[in-house]
């Protein structure tokens, strides 16, 4: 493959991840309410915990109405300010009046675009309008466009949305009929190592979970992608047949991963011996194919993916099926991952090996940090940070585990006054001196923000980018 494509190939990439991140902070926000929605079917629906009528009652109108007004509004505020907002939200209402499934993803469309049609309309108006006639001219704007919105998303959007995500759910529906379903995990678990989870997650099966727990009390479809069986199987593998840094730090990704949620922790493991993805997809096969033989599912969304949050989103009469199901995939992932690691006679952290390595010696001929800078300069640039971000595809997982664990390094070392903080790739402040990113998110990163600093990692837990650049501040402190 020539490098050219291969430059296309990642340039792809990194528009699909920031697409799978702009979901997600659509989502995120809202995810409360989703979990309080998911609390009230649990419980009040004939089949639930304490079956009630009237409080029954709120299931239907919360999913067809809040829960996409929410995602349309965040999704509007985010392009268009609050002005944008409240235009994606009017354009949504369209959709949720003329369909008969909940629109959620017509509000993932419909919010956004409502928010830009706003924020180009706002700018072409910007400095055209006569003085006293502002307030006038701002309201009957928004008004009028949003009119338009309303209505053709009634009689236009909203029928093609509906004959799409019906298109989907009996794909997917033809997948269950037949015994198929389990073989999602073929594209469920190389998606997540690249960073592409969020698409699927918060594009199609949240949706479709929502969709068929207004019908069935539960959905399968929150536990396709999400269920942490398979990434507990391979750090318990890596724990026991692992090698120097990789079997010293899965244990505590363990933690982080299946209590904690966060996924992103067993990534760097499946990406330093890549035919572990055959463990991920197996586990994920495994746990899939139980909760379909046992019949189970969970009432909303999972986010983040812990135990915990299974636990929590459970149905009566699911939580045997929900257990097994997670336990097998955990139990096939661990004896895949253990079979390849036996059977590797190569040495599992060469990468993290030649990183130490190659650490060392460029600190020792002139600590290049980035783009081949000199050592006056990395010195200039490492005494003088004031703010360093760590930034993630949703900025809340591994970009907050990252941060932490920097900022105590440094406390560690007696240095306070640098601000660490974390944030979605996007939203780091331009006044960052530097943002630190895991290596499969460089690109994004670049094309967000060109000209700051970048400082990528393979590992969240334990990498000598971090330590090196703790060493680099403190040796430049100490020459001040």
């Amino acid at each position: 493959m020539d490098g050219t494509n291969a430059e296309k190939k990642v340039s792809t990439r990194a528009r699909v991840q920031a697409f799978g991140g702009f979901l997600t902070n659509m989502v995120l926000p809202n995810i409360g309410a989703f979990i309080a929605w998911g609390i009230v079917t649990a419980l009040f629906i004939p089949t639930g915990w304490f079956p009630n009528k009237a409080l029954g009652e709120l299931v239907s109108p919360t999913v067809s109405y809040l829960l996409p007004l929410l995602l349309a509004y965040t999704g509007g505020r985010m392009i268009g300010g609050q002005r944008g907002a409240v235009l994606g939200a009017l354009a949504t209402i369209g959709l949720i009046i003329g369909a008969d499934i909940p629109m959620f993803m017509g509000a993932m469309i419909m919010g956004p675009l409502g928010g830009w049609i706003m924020k180009k309309t706002d700018e072409f108006l910007d400095g055209k309008i006569p003085a006293g006639f502002e307030m006038v001219v701002n309201n009957f704007s928004i008004g009028i466009i949003g009119f338009i919105l309303m209505c053709l998303s009634y009689l236009v959007v909203g029928p093609t949305i509906q004959s799409a995500n019906q298109f989907v759910t009996n794909a997917i529906e033809a997948l269950v009929s037949t015994g198929f379903l389990p073989l999602l995990s073929l594209i469920n678990e190389p998606a997540k190592v690249l960073f592409l989870n969020n698409v699927i997650d918060q594009g199609v099966y949240y949706p479709l979970g929502m969709q068929q727990t207004l019908e069935a009390g539960k959905s399968i479809y929150f536990m396709v992608a999400s269920n942490p069986g398979p990434g507990l199987g391979l750090l318990l593998a890596y724990s026991f047949f692992g090698k120097k840094v990789a079997k010293r730090t899965a244990p505590g990704a363990i933690i982080i991963h299946f209590f904690g949620g966060i996924h992103e922790m067993y990534f760097p493991y499946v990406l330093m011996k890549p035919i572990t993805i055959l463990s991920m997809i197996a586990g994920g096969m495994a746990g899939t194919l139980t909760f379909q033989l046992l019949d189970v599912g969970l009432v909303a969304g999972p986010s983040p993916g812990s135990i915990f949050s299974y636990l929590a989103l459970t149905p009566r009469g699911n939580f045997f099926g929900m257990i097994a199901g997670v336990v097998i995939a955990t139990a096939v992932s661990f004896l895949v991952t253990a079979v390849i690691l036996k059977a590797d006679k190569s040495d599992d952290d060469d990468s993290f090996e030649e990183s130490v390595q190659k650490s060392k010696s460029m600190k020792s001929e002139g600590k290049e940090l980035l783009n081949g800078e000199s050592a006056k300069t990395v010195d200039a640039l490492v005494a003088g940070l004031s703010k360093v971000s760590f930034a993630c595809d949703a900025g809340m997982g591994s970009s907050a585990m990252g941060a932490t664990t920097f900022r105590k390094k440094l406390q560690k070392a007696g240095i306070t006054d640098i601000e660490v903080k974390n944030y979605r790739i996007e939203d780091v402040p331009e006044d960052s001196d530097m943002v630190v990113v895991h290596q499969d998110l460089e690109e994004r990163t670049h094309n967000a923000h060109p000209k700051m600093k970048i400082v990528t990692l393979k590992n969240y837990l334990q990498d000598p980018a971090i330590d090196k650049l703790v060493d680099e501040i403190v040796e430049a402190r100490n020459k001040e």
